[in-house]
């Protein structure tokens, strides 16, 4: 059966497979297959072909059906669309009757699901949380394992999102040891643990009480809370840290800009810069360099990096931009 496939040669084929595998691209229900030096890696209907990375080719291929495994789409008369996190799968269904056939397929199949949760409304407030319908399973915690690091996550309580993992993984392996980064905005760590891992020396700032003390967690999970530091406050009101950062992230889209001074302040004399944005598909980076060049005056700015990350919203894009501050 023609499917939706990653074509690529088949000694990049494990990186690429785990790449696509961190956010939860591959179709389970097909076998991988190799083909005249290449892989063929079927992606699952509900990958967003606009967020996988520009390097990858996208063909049709006859994938052949996986038959050791019951998939929900198998015990269903639709095509399921869901994400997994840790043994959570997460699906957005306004009709009951359809969201409750989902969830009874999911549990039943053979993925590791426990636990079922529909979202019952938008992300919503200063924190970025949202309310949850469990469908099946018993609360919103979980534990979520992404490029060898695990994290404890409450859904209910903090902000993640698994769709960022090869992003966040793009992002870290740029640091290096010793260096000074300071995450923003730093829910549970998915940026602070693993840049503490390749034994940077990480500061994580959230004004979410819940995701600190998960952060706090997460680095003793991961055996690195001896570089980690978990500060609960409004960034712009930390101290000690002024003119010293070597690496700064914003993942905080829509309202990054409003932060910017505060990034001038905190970074050192030669700093890299990762601002997160969601602007119209036609011009998505102009915005936030703007922005950039106005609050960094006093440095010299270049832009090494320009990176539609996903697709957010119709003609919209979450992008990244990696800027390097140097005075």
């Amino acid at each position: 059966m023609a499917v939706n496939c990653v074509r690529v040669p088949r000694e990049e084929g494990e990186t690429t497979r785990r790449r696509l595998a961190e956010r939860d691209a591959i179709a389970e229900g097909y076998e991988i297959a190799v083909e005249d030096g290449f892989l063929y890696i079927p992606l699952s209907p509900d990958a967003d072909a606009a967020a996988l990375d520009d390097d990858l080719e996208v063909v049709d291929y006859d994938a052949e059906r996986r038959e050791t495994q019951t998939l929900p789409a198998d015990l269903l008369d639709f095509e399921p669309s869901y994400e997994r996190l840790g043994d959570v799968a997460i699906v957005d269904e306004d009709d009951d009757e359809r969201a409750r056939a989902l969830a009874d397929a999911l549990v039943g199949s053979d993925l590791p699901v426990e636990t079922v949760l529909d979202r019952a409304s938008p992300v919503e407030g200063e924190l970025r949380v949202r309310q949850w319908d469990v469908l099946a399973g018993d609360g919103t915690e979980t534990i979520h394992r992404e490029y060898g690091c695990a994290f404890a996550v409450d859904v209910a309580a903090v902000y993640f999102s698994p769709r960022l993992a090869t992003e966040r993984h793009r992002v870290v392996e740029q640091v290096d040891a010793g260096e000074l980064l300071v995450d923003m905005f730093a829910g549970v760590g998915p940026f602070v643990i693993p840049a503490a891992r390749r034994g940077a020396e990480a500061v994580g700032v959230d004004l979410n009480e819940t995701a600190v003390d998960y952060l706090r967690r997460n680095a003793e999970r991961n055996d690195v809370a001896d570089r980690v530091t978990a500060v609960h406050a409004d960034v712009r009101d930390v101290e000690g840290y002024d003119d010293r950062a070597d690496r700064l992230v914003m993942n905080l889209p829509h309202s990054a800009d409003a932060f910017l001074d505060t990034a001038v302040e905190l970074a050192g004399d030669d700093c890299v810069l990762h601002y997160y944005d969601i602007q119209p598909d036609d011009d998505p980076f102009a915005a936030g360099e703007r922005a950039i060049r106005a609050a960094a005056a006093e440095y010299e700015v270049r832009v090494e990096n320009r990176r539609r990350v996903r697709s957010y919203a119709p003609h919209e894009s979450n992008v990244c931009l990696d800027v390097r501050l140097r005075r």
